[in-house]
């Protein structure tokens, strides 16, 4: 029994890449995104525009799109993020988020983290 179970939960976390890669997107105009200082446990939003940046601590979020879903602008959002040290070229993280899944594709960090929280469209 348990061999099925793992076997439908695996074929459901294959499945969720799919129906992302399946669904008509929208661009939003920027992203909410929330950074988590683990160390001492303060939480910090960033309200970016698409193709711009922002400071959160010593960590540099940028911001290079948002897509939603066509015709739900409040569901699911999927970001492209580049996330540096503050003064570094070399980035820790790039690549896209899904607000849904963020352990999909996460930011190994041992101090901060990163979710994207929705689309903005205005």
């Amino acid at each position: 029994m348990s061999l099925r179970l793992a076997t439908l939960a695996l074929g459901l976390l294959m499945a969720l890449p799919l129906q992302a890669q399946n669904t008509q997107t929208a661009t939003g105009s920027g992203a909410v995104l929330r950074v988590l200082d683990k160390i001492n446990g303060e939480v910090m939003d960033l309200d970016l525009p698409n193709g711009t940046g922002g400071v959160s601590w010593r960590m540099q979020v940028e911001l290079g799109e948002c897509r939603y879903p066509v015709g739900n602008p409040a569901g699911d959002a999927f970001a492209f993020l580049t996330l540096r040290h503050e003064g570094s070229q070399e980035p820790l993280f790039r690549g896209w988020m899904i607000a849904s899944a963020p352990a999909l594709n996460a930011l190994d960090h041992p101090r901060y983290d990163v979710w994207v929280i929705r689309c903005t469209t205005s």
